[in-house]
């Protein structure tokens, strides 16, 4: 691989962005690497690790000449950034973000973008539950998806340059407008973790009564529930807030199939429920022939692999 941008900005330093900087330095991808977190904690932590070449003391100081500025803080946060480094871009930059949310964040960052600057938002389409510097790792996107989502005006150019970087990392990458990402997200991420949140919620009420049975018992797939239910709060504050409109359309509809498995389950209507779960297993097999997931048994055997090894 070879140097993309020479000098690339990280404002905010975790998991997807602490694995930028590991995945680029995989690929050779920028010469310097600067970073900026508003946590001074959170700077220590980057400055002890070498998550980057220099950590800055303002988000300022991090974009000053720099090539590519990834804005990678809660959507919440995006416009209140995008204004604080607005002075500081140098003509030709590109600024794109990470945000799970892309019409809220073009509305709150595209007005403080100074004439000659490329803003194009992104959105990558990997993660893990955890959080912070410490949490990133090069392979995190690895055949993963990254939605680019021009605004009007892009420079085609600089899109197919940033489609580019991101394959470097080892994205698939795609091109989307900003509406249709939005609900196209609210289906396949931003409901499914508030129904996560909500199952968790309920089964910490039922704790109270069952003296942790809830938590002993815990089956797979209430396990995978506890997982996306123990991702950032703050980062899913933020996205169910800005994606308002597109999350209750899905919920609403996630409402009338639920009442009428309902309904079915009342009944007795097998028929109803064994073709419904029989269509929503095909959904399955999709993501596993698309390669976005593996169809291997695990039941915690790596768990268990890893700690033989290591105690072997």
């Amino acid at each position: 691989m070879s140097v993309i941008y020479n000098r690339v900005a990280l404002i905010g330093l975790g998991l997807i962005a602490g694995s930028m900087a590991h995945a680029m330095r995989r690929a050779g991808l920028a010469t310097e690497i600067t970073g900026y977190a508003r946590s001074p904690e959170t700077r220590q932590v980057a400055v002890e690790i070498g998550l980057v070449d220099r950590v800055c003391a303002t988000a300022a100081e991090a974009v000053t000449d720099a090539d590519l500025i990834v804005l990678a803080v809660p959507v919440g946060a995006m416009g209140q950034v995008a204004e604080e480094i607005a002075d500081h871009l140098k003509p030709g930059a590109v600024v794109t973000d990470v945000g799970s949310v892309k019409r809220a964040v073009i509305e709150a960052v595209a007005p403080h973008m100074p004439e000659g600057v490329h803003f194009i938002p992104a959105h990558p389409l990997a993660g893990t539950e955890h959080s912070g510097p410490r949490s990133g790792f090069a392979e995190l996107f690895d055949n993963r998806w990254c939605l680019l989502v021009p605004v009007e005006g892009s420079d085609e150019a600089e899109v197919a340059r940033l489609a580019g970087f991101w394959q470097a990392l080892g994205s698939n990458v795609d091109v989307m407008d900003a509406d249709h990402h939005d609900l196209v997200l609210a289906v396949t991420s931003h409901a499914p973790h508030l129904i996560a949140y909500t199952m968790v919620g309920v089964a910490d009420d039922l704790r109270r009564v069952t003296d942790s049975e809830v938590i002993k018992y815990s089956a797979a797939g209430f396990r995978d529930f506890t997982r996306i239910a123990a991702s950032d709060p703050t980062m899913w504050r933020d996205v169910f807030l800005t994606n308002k409109q597109a999350t209750l359309e899905i919920l609403g509809r996630f409402t009338e199939e639920l009442f009428a498995l309902q309904r079915a389950i009342r009944l007795g209507d097998g028929d109803h429920l064994h073709a419904y779960f029989t269509r929503t297993r095909a959904i399955r097999r999709g993501i596993i022939e698309a390669g976005q997931d593996t169809d291997a048994p695990d039941f915690g055997r790596a768990v268990a692999r890893r700690k033989a090894a290591e105690t072997g």
